[in-house]
């Protein structure tokens, strides 16, 4: 049991939470929960978690702004975010403040087990990607720690879900790939129609790595649909 993936999970409705942490420790995850800003903080301080579930609508401190204020302290933590099924304008929010992926309420507790399940697998690469290092202009992308660098050593923060985009790119490098095909490689799902998980972690990315993320050069959106990773990279 102690191998098995911590869990974090943050919502203020005493119901969904017991519901989860009981779903959850039946799919063999050790699981603690938080019904606000202050019982997480207070949970972080114990244990940090594999991945945090976090509910957008709190008391006190709201999800956006405790997603913010964590992405500073613990910038490769995952976090999937729980929304409102019509706040399509926090879900694009919270993606930009640095969340992996969300999904609305109400929801099937199976589709949060299959999100944090993609979340969980693409953090663990270490365990098939050690030793594995990707090249390309200016950068180093280290699979195994899972940073960026620039060739001075410089470490570049990003959030999980924009080093696994970087990532699926960077491994098909002059190649386009859809925003179906990154979901899949980065969440394994789909997009449904309103999803733009996708554009907004890419538009966090260009800012990271582009000089002018307004006229990408490494990063090339197609107007067919679908990005291009433009630059050579070296495996070693």
């Amino acid at each position: 049991m102690e191998d098995s993936p911590r869990l974090l999970i943050v919502d203020d409705d005493p119901e969904i939470r017991s519901l989860l942490v009981d779903f959850f420790r039946q799919h063999a995850f050790q699981v603690a929960s938080a019904a606000d800003g202050a019982q997480l903080d207070a949970e972080l301080e114990r244990n940090t978690p594999q991945l945090l579930v976090l509910d957008l609508m709190l008391p006190g401190e709201d999800g956006l702004s405790i997603c913010r204020r964590l992405r500073s302290r613990y910038p490769t933590l995952p976090i999937i975010m729980l929304t409102a099924v019509s706040e399509d304008t926090d879900r694009i929010i919270g993606l930009e403040m640095g969340a992996d992926d969300y999904l609305a309420k109400p929801f099937n507790p199976r589709e949060l087990l299959a999100r944090v399940k993609a979340v969980l697998r693409r953090s663990d690469s270490t365990l098939t990607t050690s030793g594995k290092h990707l090249r390309f202009e200016g950068w180093h992308l280290d699979l195994g720690r899972r940073e960026l660098k620039r060739v001075d050593g410089t470490l570049v923060p990003l959030s999980s879900g924009e080093f696994d985009l970087l990532q699926a790119l960077a491994e098909h490098p002059q190649q386009v790939m859809s925003r179906d095909e990154l979901l899949d490689c980065t969440r394994g799902r789909c997009a449904g129609p309103y999803d733009r998980s996708i554009d907004v972690q890419l538009s966090r990315l260009r800012r990271k790595i582009e000089v002018d993320s307004k006229s990408p050069q490494i990063i090339k959106t197609i107007r067919t649909g679908g990005y291009l990773f433009s630059l050579p990279v070296e495996v070693s």
